[in-house]
């Protein structure tokens, strides 16, 4: 099984408002970078993205170690809240929606295709690929003519009564 080591970030400036995200994917020598973005989201939405368009770029069942600065991320991950999420009809708990569930749902099942370690890395302290996703994360978020992300517009208008 090929090992990947990928990293990811992703960000709205301001939250929300448009955002990006960046990936790097390292297979030996083979290095690609990926990024995209929304003209209007969240942070968190797009520190997921980036996850899910990392593992969906996998042409194969691939042992990955993922690194994102995203505790969310990591730790939904992790320690199965996203699991937890689904299983109880993306509900947190009795009251609370759990957001982003279009993007969890898709993260799930990229994940599942792989074996994944998650690793959480501090953001902005000098690690080269958690830095150059930085950058493609923000080139991305202030490009011109960025698509609307219909999952952010879903959930405001599930939140909001329709």
């Amino acid at each position: 099984m090929k090992t990947v080591t990928i990293y990811t970030d992703g960000g709205a400036q301001p939250n929300p408002g448009p955002g990006g995200y960046g990936v790097v994917l390292r297979a030996g020598k083979h290095v690609k970078e990926l990024s995209g973005g929304f003209r209007l989201t969240t942070n968190n939405r797009m520190e997921i993205l980036g996850a899910v368009v990392a593992l969906e770029a996998l042409n194969q069942p691939c042992r990955v170690i993922l690194h994102s600065d995203s505790r969310y991320v990591v730790d939904a991950m992790t320690k199965g809240w996203a699991k937890r999420w689904k299983s109880k009809g993306w509900m947190r708990n009795k009251e609370d929606r759990a957001l982003n569930p279009d993007l969890w749902e898709r993260l799930l099942a990229a994940a599942e295709r792989h074996r994944v370690e998650w690793r959480w890395v501090k953001g902005h302290a000098g690690n080269r690929d958690n830095e150059r996703c930085d950058v493609l994360a923000t080139q991305a978020l202030r490009r011109r003519d960025l698509p609307v992300d219909e999952g952010y517009v879903a959930g405001l208008a599930a939140t909001d009564g329709g």
